[in-house]
C-alpha cells in the first residue's frame, strides 16, 4: 500500500498531463471530435421523465457554490471532527486545487459547448466543472477510505456525473473525460504529495484501535 500510495504522485502528473494534450487537441481539432458528435446523435431524443430528472438534480448537487464550497467544507469537518485532521486538509486542498485547475483550463482552451443547452452554465465547455468536482471528492474518499466498494462508488458516481452533463448539451462527452481526468489526477496527486502525513495518521488510528481492543479483551 505504501508504494502505490507513493506512485500516487506520478499517477496523477500523467494523468493531468494526458487532460492538458486532449485540451489542446479539442483547439487543434476545432470541430468536435467523432465520438463527441456520435454521443451526441444517441442523446439526440427529446429530454423528459426521469433522465432529465436525475440529470437536473446532479446540476444543482455538482456545481455552484455547494459543490465548490459547502459540500468540501461540511466532509472536512466531519473528517476534522473523527481525529482525521490532516485527511481534512488533504481534501480541502484536492478539491481547491481541482477547482483551481478547471478554470485555469476553460480560460487556456475556450472550448465552445453544444448547442441548445438545458442549464445555465459559464464560458468555456473544456473540462467539465462538475465532473471533475465530482471525481476529486469521490476519489479522494477513496484515498481516505480504501476500499473495493468505495472504488465502486466512486466510478459510477463519476460516470453518473458525465452522463448528466452530456445528456443535458452542457459539454461534449471529451469534456467530462478530461474533467475524469483532472478530478482524479489531483486526487491522487495530492495524496502523493501528503502521502507521509496520511500514512502516520492511518496508522496512529489503526494502533488506537489495537489498543482499545486489547484493552477490553485483558479487562
Amino acid at each position: 500500500m505504501t508504494t502505490w500510495r507513493r506512485s500516487m504522485v506520478w499517477w496523477g502528473i500523467a494523468l493531468i498531463a494526458v487532460a492538458a494534450v486532449l485540451g489542446w487537441a479539442t483547439v487543434l481539432h476545432r470541430d468536435p471530435f467523432d465520438i463527441d458528435t456520435w454521443w451526441s446523435d444517441v442523446l439526440s431524443q427529446p429530454p423528459s421523465g426521469g433522465q432529465l430528472w436525475f440529470s437536473l438534480l446532479l446540476d444543482d448537487v455538482g456545481g455552484g457554490w455547494w459543490a465548490i464550497l459547502i459540500l468540501p467544507l461540511a466532509i472536512a469537518a466531519i473528517l476534522f471532527a473523527t481525529r482525521r485532521r490532516w485527511g481534512a486538509l488533504y481534501f480541502l486542498v484536492a478539491t481547491a486545487v481541482s477547482a483551481g485547475f478547471v478554470q485555469l483550463l476553460k480560460q487556456l482552451f475556450s472550448r465552445q459547448r453544444p448547442e441548445d443547452i438545458l442549464v445555465v452554465v459559464d464560458a468555456g465547455s473544456f473540462p467539465s466543472g462538475h465532473v471533475a468536482n465530482a471525481a476529486t471528492v469521490v476519489f479522494a474518499l477513496w484515498v481516505l477510505f480504501p476500499s473495493w466498494w468505495m472504488a465502486v462508488v466512486a466510478v459510477v458516481w463519476t460516470v453518473a456525473m458525465a452522463f448528466a452533463r452530456t445528456y443535458l448539451s452542457a459539454h461534449w462527452a471529451s469534456d467530462t473525460a478530461g474533467g475524469a481526468l483532472i478530478g482524479v489526477g489531483v486526487a491522487l496527486l495530492v495524496a502523493g504529495i501528503m502521502n507521509a502525513r496520511l500514512l502516520r495518521e492511518q496508522d496512529r488510528r489503526v494502533k488506537l484501535r489495537e489498543d482499545r481492543g486489547g484493552g477490553a479483551v485483558g479487562a
